[in-house]
């Protein structure tokens, strides 16, 4: 009996130790990309899980002699799959690197910019922003260098992409929609772009054919990602146009994390170089805050703030502008009295939840507050003075009008102010359909947007002591050589106040697949937006409107030698009008103007190779946009005017280039190229250029270094586009009105010598606590070159003729400019 019960105590303690030896640890620290450890990481293999601790640290069992995946998630990076095979008790340090953009994948890094490849998405990176120069530095600025976005204001951040205007395009930071203030109609009136440069990680940008997710509009979509903070880190950075502070501050156990940004800017080194001699006082300042919060492994909450304050105080003196021909000079003097008083305070918050359900599905919830007070008040006189140059160098009077053609003035009158609140609540679905290999998305989005506009607009004209009539008003005018028996009325006199709500309900639902086809791989994207909306208010009654938008993405990459890759992307894209858009040329909100609809079809290729060892891509689009129900409208500077109406079609076609890669070792660079042609076609009159119908826009960015002084770095941005309409008088038809803009030249170089950064060291002791230090010099129209952004438009009562005097832009301009990084 002994024997047996010794036998059976062995044979437990074999059995025992063959389950105990067949099975292994696995265990490490997880850190992110600046070597921080991250808490709270979920690591999971064969039904067994842990976390991470404050430390990073993680220790995990799993079967030995097996080959095992090891997944480890955190809701703030990507997920990584690791695949082990360990022997019976082995012990094996696995140390991870979790990132924001990529997944590691059996060992294998899958690039997020793989993804944005396929789906036709342009990448910025948030260092190539902060180094560009431009008189209006930022995310936008860099958008302009590429292919088939246009602007023709180096003061405004505004922009228009294939044929669109400034309102077609979308605009996202964290995948909250972002707005602009409502009034402005000069560039110079702006300020500060929403978007702060120092606190981006990421920008994407697609110029047509995106996906079902993004928002009804028609042109593009630039969406922005803030960057998270990992640790403690500081930016200064001050030039002669203003200055700006960031702080990134983290918690001891990483859950809390956040980022502030502070902005002040000052153009008055810009417009003081214009033409209109004047007293400017403006100040545009802005605080923006992020913070975020990790609850859990799980759950993930952020608060993004912002406000702004733009306060424009301008008063003209005086303004000489020369134009006409070498053998016929003529001028234009004007001397002004008055001034304009511009204010704009904006506030913006937004709260952001996101839930890991489980590992193939995640939730996030979305609400956001846009408050913005607006005024526009001026009452400026202008007296001007149209004729010939004195042309004799050697004349007391060279350069100045000796020879009058027409004397006049103008007196303009504003006193508008709008009050808008605009309130949205989101949900979005993500869903990772693994087997299948694809992924499908949803989301549901209630807006609510109450606008309390009043509008007081009115000019008087005088023409050699006669006043004009307006236009509009069909008596007939032959002064002075008959007096003018018709009603005293200003020349143009807009007057309405509008107190308006808009409900709106909008969603979408698209399906991904990424497979093969043969030895090809594929990836498809296909999906649909609804748009649900109605206008309502004091006297306002609209009706209840609703539209679809399905969309579609094919892309193809062949088993080819070359990397090579093709994409067709397009479908039906509507935008049903904002604000802006539903009041008329009178300023009355008109609530029945539908949904713009767009045709849209973009044909792509994507070609990367390496030349001089060093990779390069060339990017090749060719597309075609058909719209209906067009609303029409005519623009001023930057501000456009709808007539409200939906009484045109149109269409759009062109083709873009853009060639990018390391032209010097290091340093990333582009060339860009685009041609386009839109028209449209009113009442059916026939086609006429559009305000956009800028044809050919070439484009570059270079960033360079001297090899013998590594310190100095040279970067420039360069543009030029053809000209664009010149628009016409108030009231004109614009049929009659079909003469263009010179076209739009402008280089800007930025020389700075680099102290110290990630590539550059140095052994100064002054220089240990900088992470960077650079102070450079910025030349902006290097080439000083004369650009136009719209006409003014006088009379000549003796010939009865209309001049369009060109306004110009900034001429050539210096800055310093300082950055620090700690």
């Amino acid at each position: 009996m002994k024997k047996i019960i010794k036998l059976l105590t062995i044979c437990v303690f074999l059995v025992g130790f063959s389950a105990i030896a067949q099975t292994a640890r696995i265990k490490g620290i997880l850190l992110d990309e600046s070597n921080v450890p991250i808490q709270n990481a979920t690591i999971k293999a064969e039904g067994k899980t842990t976390n991470s601790n404050e430390n990073g640290f993680y220790l995990l069992v799993i079967p030995a002699n097996q080959k095992v995946s090891v997944e480890i998630t955190h809701v703030s990076y990507k997920k990584a799959v690791v695949s082990v095979e360990l022997k019976p008790n082995e012990d094996y340090e696995l140390n991870v690197v979790l990132n924001q953009k990529a997944e590691q994948l059996e060992g294998v890094v899958v690039s997020g910019n793989k993804r944005k490849r396929v789906e036709g998405i342009t990448t910025i990176e948030p260092k190539t922003i902060r180094l560009i120069p431009g008189a209006n530095a930022g995310v936008e600025n860099i958008l302009k260098t590429l292919p088939g976005v246009y602007s023709n204001n180096e003061l405004s951040t505004q922009y228009a992409v294939r044929g669109g205007n400034y309102d077609e395009n979308l605009v996202y930071v964290n995948e909250i929609e972002v707005y602009r203030p409502f009034l402005i109609r000069s560039g110079q009136q702006e300020g500060l772009s929403f978007t702060n440069a120092e606190m981006v990680s990421n920008v994407d940008f697609s110029a047509g054919g995106f996906q079902s997710k993004y928002g009804d509009k028609l042109s593009s979509v630039l969406d922005i990602t803030y960057r998270r903070p990992t640790k403690f880190q500081a930016a200064l950075d001050a030039s002669l146009l203003g200055g700006s502070a960031t702080v990134d501050l983290v918690s001891k156990n990483q859950k809390w994390s956040n980022i502030t940004g502070i902005r002040y800017r000052n153009n008055s080194l810009l417009v003081n170089s214009q033409e209109t001699q004047s007293n400017y006082k403006p100040s545009f300042a802005d605080i923006q805050t992020q913070i975020n919060y990790d609850a859990s492994s799980k759950w993930q909450w952020s608060f993004l703030g912002n406000i702004s304050q733009n306060k424009y105080h301008y008063q003209p003196l005086s303004r000489q502008t020369n134009f006409g021909t070498i053998d016929e000079p003529i001028a234009l003097q004007v001397f002004y009295d008055g001034q304009e008083k511009d204010e704009y305070l904006t506030y913006f918050g937004a709260v952001k939840s996101v839930y890991q359900v489980n590992d193939d599905f995640k939730l996030k919830f979305i609400g956001s507050a846009y408050h913005t007070q607006e005024q526009e008040h001026f009452d400026i006189l202008a007296q001007y003075r149209l004729g010939e140059i004195d042309t004799n160098i050697g004349s007391d009077t060279f350069g100045d009008v000796v020879y009058s053609r027409g004397v006049g003035s103008q007196l303009t009158h504003a006193r508008n102010n709008l009050d808008a609140l605009i309130v949205n609540a989101e949900v979005k679905g993500f869903h990772e359909l693994v087997k299948k290999n694809s992924q499908v998305e949803w989301g549901f989005k209630y807006t609510r947007e109450d606008i309390r506009d009043r509008l007081v607009e009115w000019e008087v004209v005088d023409s050699a002591g006669f006043s004009l009539p307006n236009p509009i008003i069909d008596v007939p005018n032959d002064q002075p050589y008959n007096p003018y028996y018709g009603p005293l009325a200003p020349y143009k006199n807009v007057r309405a106040t509008n107190f308006a709500k808009i409900n709106r309900f909008s969603g979408y639902a698209q399906w991904n697949y990424r497979g093969t086809l043969g030895s090809n791989e594929i990836w498809i994207n296909a999906g649909v937006r609804a748009h649900q909306w109605q206008v309502s208010g004091d006297s306002i009654s609209g009706d209840s409107q609703v539209v679809f938008s399905p969309r579609a993405q094919f892309a193809l990459k062949p088993e080819w030698e070359k990397d090579m890759l093709f994409r067709l992307s397009g479908g039906l894209y509507q935008q049903p009008p904002f604000y802006r858009e539903l009041r008329d040329y009178d300023g009355v909100v008109q609530p029945n103007v539908k949904a713009q609809k767009s045709y849209h079809i973009v044909f792509s290729n994507d070609y990367s190779f390496k030349m001089w060892d060093r990779p390069f891509k060339l990017v090749s689009e060719a597309y075609y946009k058909m719209l209906s129900d067009v609303n029409t409208y005519t623009i001023d500077n930057v501000r456009i005017r709808y007539r409200a109406n939906n009484d045109a079609t149109a269409y759009v076609y062109g083709a873009d280039f853009r060639l990018n890669g390391e032209f010097v070792p290091g340093t990333e660079s582009w060339f860009s190229f685009g041609y386009l042609k839109t028209e449209e076609n009113q009442n059916n009159r026939g086609n006429i250029a559009r305000p956009t119908d800028q044809r050919l826009k070439f484009g570059l960015l270079f960033q360079d270094y001297m090899p013998a002084l590594p310190n100095v770095k040279i970067y420039m941005n360069l543009v030029y586009n053809t000209g664009l309409p010149g628009g016409s008088p108030s009231y004109a038809d614009p049929y009659k009105y079909q003469m263009r803009l010179n076209d739009y030249r402008r280089a800007d170089v930025g020389f700075s010598y680099v102290f110290k950064d990630a590539t550059i060291n140095s052994s100064r002791n002054w220089l240990k606590n900088f992470k960077e230090l650079a102070l450079g010099l910025e030349i902006y129209n290097m080439f000083n070159n004369q650009n136009a952004i719209t006409n003014t438009w006088v009379r000549d009562v003796y010939t009865k003729s209309q001049y369009g005097i060109p306004n110009y832009m900034t001429t050539r301009t210096f800055n310093v400019k300082l950055n620090i990084r700690l």
